[in-house]
């Protein structure tokens, strides 16, 4: 047995409340010793040596290196004790505190055993309910639509549809959202992730001069207000972008501090090496490389008064949903801290989502964010589906492995994307292959979490990486693959499936495609992707039926998904 590679942490991802007396366990096993037979031994912490219970845990997910074991308990007392019973080749074993042992003292198990001390409900994770069912739809502003005729267009600098540059507008805002909102939800979609909307003299407005002020570009409180109510009869939310990281060299605070250097009242807003801010030494830290955009410095109190005071602005005067929250690695854990507890009691179910393109768990264990952007998911499906790096097995292990890297709640909330305003469009990455973009979309449909699509994506849309990839939304009709966009609204349907809300995650390979497998109560749908490069042949049961398929004619063909959903077995 392969001690190196067990491994349990109490209290953490591998251990961790779904609810007020729910609790689940993982343990990590080496590859090579799956034969071996997993138990959890527990009981309440002051009846351990006396009264205990063992169960069997199950290979849950799979990924390269690893098997992860997990049991779901549902307790009486919440004061739990526990270690872990393994038996290979006819000898058990003990995994406690204690790491492996051949024998355990349980009369003095209170010594080492490992435990979950208290489950107090406000350390309790829990799951922003709506996103549980949520289908996200990504506009990058400047580019959906122009609804506003009547505004001053002179900033304007393109035609709708040319080929962006780095510097060019082309007219869309709040209005033209606000007019293509049955369009939206026509597609299936109940969110809306807008970038930034506030005052910038950029099309992307990531460099914010005024946080309270809509950019004129794009309209008013009054149309934000509008659009988020209107939005909300159609059962749609709206989630903002905070970009805390940095701000404009604009913004009135640092302009003061670049008049009055150390005297300036918001010296200490920045972090600055000298008594001025010298843009051309660029002596201070901004975003990046951009000496435009000065980073601010949320260690101090100033700041996060603050910018905590912009997000509640926004949740008090439009009703906003959530916040999307840009280069939110970078700041402060003790920021976020703070910030969640603060929006979190303006509106409880404010969904609050880091852009971390890496492994984020220190953000998300409960006190931070909800979730990320999840970047690892659209490396993965790059890696499967456009650069076929991964065969099918492969895949299912580093899906397994990146869900590894939280816990259920977190997961559940994860928003899944295939491709963003930062990115090259994921279309244009498969080599406008259509069949491989719809089976990408039906894996971040079926995959746990929110998937979000992002703008165009519908119909097709193509781009490199940015600006290429913020191009116009192409309103013509006839252009448009209404199969692809048939397709992708009976995707979009399958989220009101409860079995996709709240059902366990299965992720294999079958006859070399893969398997993504999902369960609730007595309900279970199955994902099957086939880019085998052969034509594969699936058999259903009687009580299964075809909820929706692409390329499937009693056969699953290349480049083909295909979902069922029948009765768990």
């Amino acid at each position: 047995m392969n001690q190196h590679a067990i491994l349990h942490i109490p209290d953490s991802r591998y251990c961790f409340a779904c609810g007020k007396k729910e609790l689940i366990l993982r343990l990590r096993m080496a590859k090579e010793d799956e034969e071996a037979e997993v138990f959890l031994i527990y009981a309440c912490k002051y009846d351990f040596a006396i009264k205990r219970k063992k169960e069997k845990m199950k290979i849950c997910y799979s990924d390269k290196l690893y098997h992860y074991y997990e049991i779901r308990l549902r307790l009486k007392d919440v004061r739990l004790a526990y270690l872990f019973q393994i038996e290979e080749k006819g000898k058990s074993y003990f995994y406690s505190e204690d790491g492996i042992t051949n024998t355990y003292n349980f009369e003095e198990g209170f010594y080492n055993f490992f435990q979950m001390p208290y489950i107090n409900t406000n350390d309790i994770m829990e799951v922003v309910e709506w996103m549980r069912s949520a289908v996200f739809y990504q506009i990058f502003v400047d580019r959906f639509y122009q609804g506003d005729c009547e505004k001053d267009t002179a900033y304007i600098t393109m035609q709708w549809g040319d080929i962006p540059t780095p510097k060019s507008f082309a007219g869309g805002d709040i209005k033209g959202i606000i007019k293509k909102l049955d369009y939206i939800k026509d597609l299936g979609v109940n969110a809306i992730y807008l970038t930034p909307i506030f005052e910038s003299i950029s099309n992307h407005k990531y460099d914010i001069s005024d946080y309270k002020k809509v950019d004129p570009q794009f309209g008013t409180l009054e149309d934000v207000k509008e659009l988020v109510a209107k939005a909300h009869e159609k059962g749609i939310r709206i989630v903002l972008d905070a970009v805390f990281n940095h701000c404009s060299m604009k913004m009135e605070e640092f302009q003061d501090v670049l008049k009055n250097g150390k005297e300036s009242l918001y010296y200490h807003w920045f972090i600055i090496d000298g008594a001025y801010p010298d843009p051309e030494k660029m002596n201070y830290e901004c975003f990046a490389a951009c000496n435009y955009m000065p980073k601010l410095n949320t260690a101090d109190q100033g700041v996060q008064d603050f910018l905590i005071g912009i997000a509640r602005y926004w949740i008090r005067e439009a009703d906003i949903d959530g916040w999307r929250l840009d280069v939110s690695d970078e700041v402060s854990h003790d920021f976020w801290r703070r910030f969640r507890r603060e929006v979190k009691a303006e509106k409880k179910d404010c969904v609050i989502i880091g852009e971390n393109w890496h492994d984020a768990y220190p953000y998300l264990m409960g006190d931070q964010y909800d979730s990320i952007m999840n970047y690892s998911f659209t490396k993965a499906c790059l890696d499967y589906f456009a650069r076929e790096n991964f065969n099918a097995s492969q895949m299912a292990e580093k899906l397994s492995s990146n869900l590894m890297r939280n816990t259920e709640p977190v997961n559940f909330m994860m928003l899944n994307l295939i491709d963003s305003h930062d990115t090259h469009r994921f279309f244009s990455e498969v080599s406008k292959d259509k069949n491989k973009l719809l089976c990408a979309l039906a894996l971040e449909i079926i995959f746990p979490g929110a998937p979000c699509i992002y703008y165009g994506t519908e119909i097709c849309m193509e781009g490199g990486y940015d600006p290429d990839s913020r191009r116009c939304f192409d309103w013509k009709e006839e252009n448009w693959d209404k199969e692809v966009m048939g397709t992708v609204k009976g995707l979009t349907a399958l989220r009101a499936e409860p079995v996709l809300q709240y059902g366990e995650v299965r992720i294999t390979e079958a006859d070399d495609m893969l398997l993504v497998e999902r369960s609730w109560q007595k309900q279970k749908i199955k994902l099957y992707i086939n880019l085998s490069k052969k034509d594969k042949q699936v058999s259903l049961a009687k009580d299964q039926k075809v909820m929706c398929s692409h390329l499937y004619d009693r056969e699953l063909k290349n480049h083909g998904f295909l979902i069922v959903m029948g009765k768990e077995a």
